[in-house]
């Protein structure tokens, strides 16, 4: 399973893999369950793991680097229930977090979805190009063809 096709699902819990888009919606497969259903996008918004980002007391990162601290640290994933036990393991497998801006239903969101992606074996890595998008974003640099520059200034000539 990749981890560019893992979604969130705002009013669902869990995490789920986005098997199929239609215009008004998309058919995703739970994690969880193994359900698939049809999510209706007029009652909820999808948000692709890959674009979630995590403020730090630098740049922001994106949420896959931190999965990837969680998996390196060795550290035991604390219980959901203790918002102590939560905000602790984070300064310790990620010191740089935010954690004025992160807020703690945050990080347990994190460790739930954590749990729930090294259950199904999802490898933390970003697609090709949402690696692409990020470097360019970090860059601050504004990709256009040459065709488009030509195409532009063909129109701004004609008017």
């Amino acid at each position: 399973m990749e981890y560019g096709k893992i979604i969130s699902v705002t009013g669902l819990g869990g995490l789920f893999e986005l098997v199929g888009s239609k215009k008004d919606g998309a058919i995703v497969r739970s994690l969880e369950d193994k359900s698939t259903r049809f999510v209706a996008s007029r009652v909820h918004n999808f948000s692709h793991l890959e674009s979630i980002e995590v403020y730090t007391v630098r740049d922001n990162v994106n949420l896959v680097e931190v999965f990837a601290a969680m998996k390196n640290s060795g550290e035991t994933l604390p219980s959901d229930k203790d918002n102590g036990a939560v905000k602790a393991y984070f300064q310790k497998v990620y010191p740089d977090m935010d954690f004025e801006r992160v807020y703690t239903s945050d990080m347990k969101k994190m460790v739930k979805w954590f749990s729930i992606l090294q259950a199904n074996n999802v490898e933390f890595k970003l697609s090709e190009a949402a690696e692409e998008e990020n470097e360019e974003a970090e860059q601050g640099v504004e990709v256009t063809s040459p065709d488009d520059a030509e195409d532009a200034g063909t129109e701004r000539a004609e008017q």
